[in-house]
């Protein structure tokens, strides 16, 4: 092995680690405490890591080994097995990627205006039909790699697995429909989700902090305007008439007193209130905006590896050649060591503490 082939090697070797490490943490933090609290964010973020894990174990580390080895010695079967499992977990994985980008739309743009109630994908039902579709679509376009597929090479030092299709027009076809289907598509929704993210983040940010601070400053008002009434009621019945009963005056001092006391006590008790509640909801609403951000972090993630591996892809359906395919699956293999780190950090669980 020359010292390019081993750099290479090497390379594959820290992204496989990498993958195997982020999306089983991502997997394992996002597990619901308890079942009447499974959220649909937790279960986008561990059929994430699944699609990712399959990548990571089935794809990643075969093509590792190989790579060390100089050759492909696992066989013609497990050369379909490795084939399908490239694109099913590469199909599955953007899906749910699309599934999360559109579940965080939906609950900073929608929940935020609706004061904090549940959006459409809060349904697991929902989602599940959702992510059932996707690995349908997965497996559905995985098929032909498990069966039209090779190992060819000069000689047994230079073997490698490639896709054979019976004829050049039939995985030209196939490849149109598949990249339009099961990677164009969900480019441009999780694109157009985070579009709608930013724009929603630009016109509330500030918005967040002044709608929670008005509530408690009405009720200072209220409570202050009661207190200077008191007041003003006790003036009037301490320039009662000298013909009105001392007794009078000395019941309306008591009842003036009571009055400012009590005042005085729903004033700090209503005033504590809406602080509270205020910073409640901020700290829902703080939690939404982290997401949303990670969400778009992902995004750019997304655009920059997948739009650059639909270009190689379309670039190799054109002029076919393997050192296309070769960035291709570096770039699809870069994907899945990195989305699970910002997916933690955005959920505030890259933390050895795991702390929800």
């Amino acid at each position: 092995m020359d010292a390019e082939d081993l750099i290479e090697s090497v390379i594959r070797a820290l992204m496989f680690v990498a993958g195997i490490l982020g999306n089983n943490w991502l997997a394992i933090v996002s597990l619901p405490r308890q079942k009447s609290t499974t959220r649909t964010n937790e279960i986008l973020f561990i059929n994430l890591a699944i699609s990712n894990l399959i990548t990571n174990c089935l794809v990643d580390l075969p093509d590792t080994i190989a790579d060390f080895a100089g050759r492909w010695f696992f066989g013609e079967t497990f050369c379909g097995v490795f084939r399908f499992c490239a694109d099913l977990s590469e199909t599955s994985s953007i899906f749910t990627t699309l599934f999360i980008s559109a579940f965080w739309y939906q609950k900073l743009v929608g929940s935020l205006k609706r004061g904090g109630a549940q959006v459409q994908m809060d349904s697991l039902p929902l989602v599940g039909c959702l992510l059932a579709g996707s690995w349908t679509i997965a497996v559905v376009f995985s098929i032909p790699h498990f069966f039209f597929v090779a190992v060819e090479g000069k000689n047994e030092s230079h073997e490698d697995c490639v896709d054979l299709f019976p004829n050049p027009v039939t995985q030209k076809i196939y490849e149109i429909i598949y990249l339009t289907m099961a990677n164009a598509f969900p480019i441009v929704g999780i694109l157009y989700a985070s579009i709608r993210i930013v724009f929603s983040l630009l016109q509330h940010q500030k918005r967040i902090g002044s709608h929670f601070s008005h509530p408690a400053k009405e009720k200072v008002k209220e409570e202050n305007s009661s207190i200077v009434s008191a007041s003003a009621l006790s003036n009037d019945l301490k320039n009662t008439p000298p013909g009105e009963p001392a007794s009078s005056n000395l019941n309306a001092s008591s009842l003036t007193t009571e009055t400012d006391t009590d005042c005085k006590t729903k004033a700090e008790s209503n005033l504590s209130r809406p602080c509270q509640n205020a910073s409640k909801v901020k700290t829902t609403t703080g939690t939404q905006v982290r997401a949303a951000k990670s969400v778009l972090a992902v995004a750019v993630v997304v655009l920059v590896c997948w739009v650059t591996h639909l270009l190689l892809r379309i670039t190799n359906n054109i002029y076919t050649s393997p050192i296309v395919l070769e960035v291709a699956s570096y770039i699809a293999a870069s994907y899945t060591c990195i989305i699970p780190y910002i997916f933690l950090h955005g959920v505030k669980k890259l933390s050895c503490a795991c702390k929800s």
